[in-house]
């Protein structure tokens, strides 16, 4: 089968047009091609964000435990503690603050704590899907499950990346991202419309 830029050249040369535009480049055409790639985001170092529902226990102690969702100051409130920094911690920085907590309280010595994410920030997928809308993440969720998530693409949809708005601790920053790249909690995916 005869690629679009071969077939462009036929049909150019049939109606006498120059042969100049077969140095056309259909790449540079392509939706968001002037974007950076996304920077590369690792599953492992995920932290703990607004919205996020995580379930906090103590080994032994059932009335040191607390499940809850983290609220928009990204504290929460933890037995006889009281407040504690959640957000922007990986489970095993919470689990660590909360056991310091506990002793400098005099409460456990060396208490063993657990922190478990039991819901995470949602993510979500617009443009040229079947279903857009907002989708439960899942670690190690790849672009192509998100996409497959929203029913997958449509038979209009650029397949080759997309458009994503990912929320960073410096603020929000957009790119591209690709089908085999690893999606964060909280990115805004949109599939672009193929020109072509």
């Amino acid at each position: 089968m005869l690629s679009l830029r071969h077939t462009f050249v036929a049909r150019a040369a049939r109606f006498g047009f120059p042969f100049v535009v077969t140095g056309v480049s259909l790449t540079g055409c392509s939706p968001g091609s002037d974007l950076p790639l996304i920077p590369q985001y690792d599953p492992a170092s995920y932290t703990i964000g607004v919205g996020d529902r995580i379930n906090v226990s103590t080994f032994g102690e059932n009335q040191f435990q607390t499940s809850t969702r983290i609220p928009m100051d990204g504290n929460i409130v933890f037995p006889l503690i009281g407040m504690i920094k959640a957000e922007g911690l990986t489970p095993k920085e919470l689990s660590q603050s909360v056991a310091a907590s506990l002793k400098d309280h005099n409460i456990f010595s060396n208490a063993k704590v657990t922190v478990q994410v039991v819901e995470y920030r949602p993510i979500s997928v617009i443009g040229e899907v079947e279903h857009g809308g907002q989708f439960p993440y899942q670690p190690g969720m790849m672009m192509l499950k998100a996409v497959a998530a929203a029913g997958g693409f449509s038979y209009r949809a650029f397949q080759d990346y997309a458009y994503v708005v990912r929320q960073e601790p410096n603020g929000a920053v957009v790119g591209r991202i690709r089908p085999q790249d690893y999606v964060k909690p909280d990115d805004v995916i949109k599939v672009y419309e193929r020109h072509f």
